[in-house]
């Protein structure tokens, strides 16, 4: 199923977020896409909050992943900008992850053959003005 949204400024963004984050069951893994300053970790604060961790979420870009805790959930959230290979990819210690949380990826567009059929896809574009984001969102029911 697609749901699209618009987004009007960070906070529209943000709640967006939340109501994914309220429907995760725990392993999800979720692939977002778009450019430099779309909304992606603004997205993921979101997720955070949804799913009940409160943290301080911010962009992984130098450190590659971020990991967010509550006492039940985790969430991992990669920043793949700089992969351009598959030892890229391994280095990360991406697949060390899977199945053990959420696992949320930032420039999804760099791993797209590794990214799961059944994963959740996330795509930011720009609306009509300078703060809308249009937000595609595919592999999740009843948003």
């Amino acid at each position: 199923m697609n749901n699209i949204f618009k987004s009007c400024c960070a906070e529209s963004t943000e709640e967006i977020g939340k109501t994914v984050g309220r429907l995760l069951k725990g392993k999800e893994i979720i692939a977002l896409y778009g450019g430099l300053g779309m909304g992606k970790t603004t997205f993921v604060r979101g997720l955070c909050a949804g799913m009940g961790i409160s943290a301080d979420v911010s962009s992984p870009t130098f450190a590659i992943v971020h990991e967010y805790r509550s006492n039940d959930k985790i969430l991992y959230h990669f920043d793949m900008y700089r992969v351009t290979s598959w030892e890229d990819l391994y280095s990360t210690g991406f697949f060390d992850y899977m199945d053990n949380g959420v696992i949320v990826t930032e420039w999804s567009e760099n791993i797209g053959n590794v990214i799961p059929d059944n994963a959740i896809r996330i795509k930011f574009s720009l609306g009509d003005t300078e703060t809308e984001r249009i937000i595609k969102i595919e592999g999740v029911q009843d948003i």
